[in-house]
């Protein structure tokens, strides 16, 4: 980036799936560091990481250890982030807060910087980084909802077990290779939410994350249906979710119907709309088979868009394949981009 000053830079939770992938964008972007303090729990404290060749002392997550820093990325969980973002902005940090802590505080920004990065002035010391999924659809559909208005959509989510952490991408690699080696195994991980019933993922799709409310749906398919609104700033937009966990490591794929206010003409315009999209790569060309695959997408910081075609039924239906690193632009790169956002305002 830009410009001379520099900047003290704390990450919590640096020892996470997501953590080292804020690592790994810090370094790429070359973000304009002074110190960066890397901040996990109290087992993890004494080891190190490295970045940009030297190795870096892990700190125990504590009120004091946010004395100087400017910026603080936060992704080691939600009680963690309730219990030190407002210690650390005591101390004088921007929070950026990659969980569901501070998502729907009314006082709190919800970003993502391609959608409404106007918003991040107006933080009070924590910004907050949306859902994954929410992440990439707002992506894709902010330039249709700019063109033609949005009025209902309808998700159904594909969602790698990265989302879930460590432990369910080794758990996916186990089982597979128990159920080929016709080993026996006892599923650990997923879905997180639930203690009682653990099912296996390898070879299998779980029509579950998270905690079911008493709608019916789950706090994953909640979160998506009301953080899609408040980013796009509009509470009238009808929205149905249902999210899957599925047997991939790294991508979320999303299938899209979606319901828009003007009639579309044609398909190529929509194609030719967010190929202009920042932060949208378009693959779409059905004849040559061309559409986004999560084994492509994964470590890339984009969102991809294709099988995008008109509804057969309804003239202002139209449907959608959405793909993107559940890790990157799903999380890390999502951060990044609002503390690089936020140093330009």
């Amino acid at each position: 980036m830009e410009g001379s000053k520099t900047f003290n830079v704390a990450i919590v939770g640096a020892t996470g799936a997501v953590g080292a992938q804020m690592l790994k964008v810090l370094e790429e972007r070359d973000f304009p560091i002074k110190q960066l303090i890397p901040l996990a729990s109290a087992r993890s404290a004494g080891k190190t990481i490295t970045f940009k060749g030297k190795e870096i002392t892990i700190k125990e997550t504590t009120p004091e250890a946010f004395k100087g820093v400017d910026i603080a990325l936060f992704s080691a969980g939600g009680s963690i982030s309730k219990t030190f973002a407002h210690e650390a902005v005591k101390r004088g940090a921007l929070v950026i807060d990659n969980t569901s802590a501070f998502r729907m505080d009314p006082d709190v920004p919800l970003v993502v910087p391609e959608v409404n990065a106007a918003e991040i002035s107006n933080h009070k010391g924590i910004i907050a980084n949306p859902n994954c999924s929410t992440i990439q659809m707002v992506v894709a559909l902010q330039p249709v909802k700019i063109e033609y208005g949005i009025k209902r959509i309808v998700v159904s989510t594909y969602q790698a077990v990265s989302g879930a952490g460590y432990a369910a991408m080794k758990e996916l690699r186990e089982q597979s290779q128990a159920i080929l080696d016709d080993k026996p195994f006892t599923p650990k991980s997923l879905p997180v939410a639930s203690e009682e019933k653990k099912y296996q993922i390898a070879f299998n799709v779980i029509p579950q994350l998270d905690v079911f409310q008493e709608n019916g749906y789950t706090f994953e398919e909640m979160k998506m249906i009301n953080e899609t609104k408040k980013i796009m700033n509009d509470q009238d937009m009808e929205i149905a979710v249902t999210c899957v966990r599925v047997p991939v490591f790294t991508g979320h794929s999303e299938s899209i119907y979606v319901e828009v206010e003007k009639e579309i003409s044609n398909v190529q315009e929509v194609r030719e709309i967010l190929e202009k999209a920042p932060g949208v790569v378009v693959k779409d060309d059905p004849k040559e088979q061309v559409y986004p695959l999560p084994i492509d997408c994964a470590g890339c910081p984009d969102v991809y868009v294709g099988r995008i075609r008109k509804d057969l039924n309804y003239s202002h239906g139209l449907h959608l394949w959405v793909v993107s690193c559940n890790l990157l632009k799903g999380a890390a790169f999502n951060s990044i981009q609002i503390a690089e956002a936020y140093i330009k305002q």
